[in-house]
């Protein structure tokens, strides 16, 4: 029984950790610190492209946690004379620097990208 009990206690610490840090190539960053980060990519104007019924575009944000109300978004199906002209046609899509990057992009990749720091 003490057995069963320190892998439940284990197992728990591990999800606690696990919903609390997001994994960046190796390195932990805490997902509620994220705000000067998401800041940053708004002011060197990257900007995402979505659709609020994309997993992709729902994995992406809940990389940046409450972070997200800070990047530049816009919802496609609300605008979609603006993203067809801006030549989306995938969710997510990422424009930086003129490039569009589609799918999930990890926060280091757009650190590198941008020049943001984590």
């Amino acid at each position: 029984m003490k057995t069963i009990k320190k892998v439940s206690l284990i197992f728990g610490i591990l999800i606690v950790i696990g919903v609390t840090y997001s994994s960046v190539n190796g390195f932990f960053v805490k997902t509620n610190n994220l705000d000067d980060f998401a800041k940053c990519l708004t002011s060197k104007g990257a900007t995402m492209y979505g659709a609020v019924w994309c997993s992709h575009c729902k994995e992406q944000k809940t990389v940046f946690g409450d972070s997200f109300k800070y990047v530049n978004y816009v919802e496609c199906p609300d605008v979609p004379t603006v993203c067809e002209q801006r030549g989306i046609t995938g969710y997510p899509t990422w424009i930086i620097n003129g490039e569009h990057k589609e799918g999930t992009q990890s926060l280091q990749t757009l650190s590198e990208l941008t020049g943001c720091p984590l």
